[in-house]
């Protein structure tokens, strides 16, 4: 089974991702959010349709499942289409 397609728990990143990769964070109840960078030992990252940046433990964050990875790009295209992000 690949990381790909296996189960959420195998989804870790092997390394700093680059800034406006998705990830999610378990310890948030699996909120999706766009890297941003790293603030000390933490990991901001932004809401896909906008909001308040927060700090995630990088032992919390994962690569999202493809339907997570969707559901995230349904919502950020339905955003903007009604103007709520650009």
């Amino acid at each position: 089974m690949s990381a790909e397609n296996g189960p959420p728990s195998e989804q870790k990143p092997s390394q700093v991702p680059a800034p406006g990769t998705m990830l999610v964070d378990t310890s948030r109840r699996d909120r999706v959010g766009e890297f941003r960078g790293v603030a000390g030992p933490y990991w901001p990252l932004r809401p896909v349709c906008g909001g308040t940046e927060w700090e995630a433990e990088p032992v919390n964050v994962r690569e999202p499942s493809p339907i997570e990875r969707l559901r995230a790009e349904i919502s950020r295209r339905n955003a903007r289409s009604e103007g709520r992000i650009l």
